[in-house]
């Protein structure tokens, strides 16, 4: 079939590559003429695993244009994938939906099916389908569909070529049948039901798992206060087939694009309605309490940052991804820069990315090693592999005082003891050796004891 993507972002573009993998011919257009540019010449302007390759290897299927005209007007099959920003208040900003769907309005030249990737509010599929009938300059039909993604950054190609189901939200056989043509050669299941149906999956599905993150935490800090280990009590958690064991990693907290905004936007939107989801503002105040909860954790050592050699482990929200959208390293960093500490950050993907939040506040280093040397104290923020294998020993060996705060459960505790560092983690009892101890107490001018 013939299929254009408005919107060459995270979601049009993994959805325009597998797509293509699938044997669709395939035009994705943006507006940011580099970023077409850098498409052209078969580079990716994100990081993620595998899709480079799959652009590359399905070029004489691929298209990247800033002409959206052109590549709707005889296109069987339209995907609107543009961004969905949050307002301050939490709401959707629908504004690059609408645009989209106005100009797709004005090109089509053929009966089409319009499916609305994007994650919006219940309800968009209808105003959608208003803005293209005002706009409509040929007498054309078309259908809107609501198609909700369930990409995860780092695993977004793995995630659509083997996606658990393809959700379509039709209000038509015919808009079905369509759908299906672009989707029967995943050989996926489909739930096909109405459109707000479709709408709402996508936010209840997403808004789960922040929920089941948020909850994991709040128990891995009663673990800490009781003594329990929450890396056991997940086991046994997650071996009972009515919870399953994703998402029960404690840590400091979901990020990223999907997670808080969606929490946000779907909270708003009962409110809205005249509704208060209680569980969902509970898991916004958790998580955003859950960020710093490693700062809260270093002033236990210290009586203030101001000079202290601080070294940051992970920048991105999530390993496998550049991503540094609502990230708790920022929080964090934000909060040891504005106390004065000097702070040394070190990630394989996101440093780019974060230097257009951070430019020359931080010092950014090549080398995990690099980054920990003579420092005072070690946050972890993201469980990169690089993080994980890293010689734990290390820390001991390179550091003024090595106080490890992570906030990933990156080590285990016996490694740990044996590597003669005090070690803070995340719902697990605290390794602080007397003898590091005393050496934390020697700089009595910044430290507590």
């Amino acid at each position: 079939m013939d299929i254009a993507v408005a919107g060459a972002g995270y979601v049009g573009l993994v959805t325009a590559a597998c797509l293509a993998e699938k044997g669709h011919k395939v035009a994705c257009v943006d507006v940011d003429a580099g970023k077409v540019a850098l498409l052209q010449s078969g580079k990716s302007p994100i990081y993620e695993p595998g899709l480079e390759e799959l652009l590359k290897k399905n070029r004489e299927r691929l298209l990247f244009t800033t002409d959206g005209a052109a590549a709707y007007r005889r296109a069987d099959v339209i995907i609107i994938a543009v961004g969905t920003p949050e307002e301050p208040d939490g709401s959707v900003n629908l504004r690059y939906v609408r645009e989209a769907a106005k100009q797709i309005a004005e090109a089509a030249e053929k009966d089409c099916v319009v499916a609305v990737k994007s994650t919006v509010p219940v309800g968009t599929g209808d105003q959608v389908e208003r803005w293209i009938e005002e706009n409509r300059k040929n007498p054309v039909h078309i259908e809107v569909v609501a198609n909700p993604e369930f990409l995860s950054q780092g695993t977004a190609v793995k995630d659509m070529l083997h996606a658990s189901r393809i959700v379509l939200g039709v209000e038509s056989p015919l808009a079905e049948k369509v759908m299906k043509e672009v989707y029967d050669p995943f050989a996926l299941p489909y739930v096909v039901t109405d459109r707000k149906s479709a709408e709402m999956v996508k936010y209840a599905a997403n808004v789960f798992l922040a929920l089941k993150i948020s909850y994991i935490n709040e128990i891995a800090n009663v673990c800490e206060m009781v003594g329990a280990n929450i890396e056991d009590v997940t086991a046994g958690m997650g071996m009972d087939p009515r919870i399953g064991s994703q998402f029960l990693r404690a840590g400091i907290g979901y990020g990223g694009s999907c997670f808080p905004k969606d929490t946000k936007a779907l909270h708003w939107l009962a409110a809205g309605s005249g509704y208060e989801l209680k569980t969902v503002q509970a898991a916004m105040e958790v998580n955003e309490r859950q960020k710093v909860k490693l700062i809260e954790k270093a002033r236990t050592y210290v009586n203030h940052f101001r000079g202290l050699e601080v070294a940051v482990l992970g920048l991105t929200f999530k390993p496998g991804t550049d991503d540094i959208r609502e990230a708790p390293s920022l929080a964090n960093i934000a909060v040891l820069l504005e106390e004065g500490a000097n702070v040394r950050v070190w990630d394989p993907a996101g440093m780019e990315n974060a230097r257009r939040v951070f430019q020359k506040e931080v010092v950014y280093c090549s080398t995990i090693a690099e980054a920990i040397t003579n420092a005072d104290i070690c946050f972890i923020f993201t469980e990169w592999q690089e993080i994980r294998q890293f010689d734990i020993r290390q820390y001991a060996a390179l550091m003024k005082t090595p106080l490890v705060l992570d906030g990933r459960n990156c080590y285990s505790l016996d490694s740990a003891r044996e590597a003669g560092i005090i070690y803070e983690s995340v719902g697990r009892e605290r390794v602080c050796p007397s003898e590091v101890r005393r050496r934390l107490l020697e700089n009595a001018d910044v430290r507590n004891g």
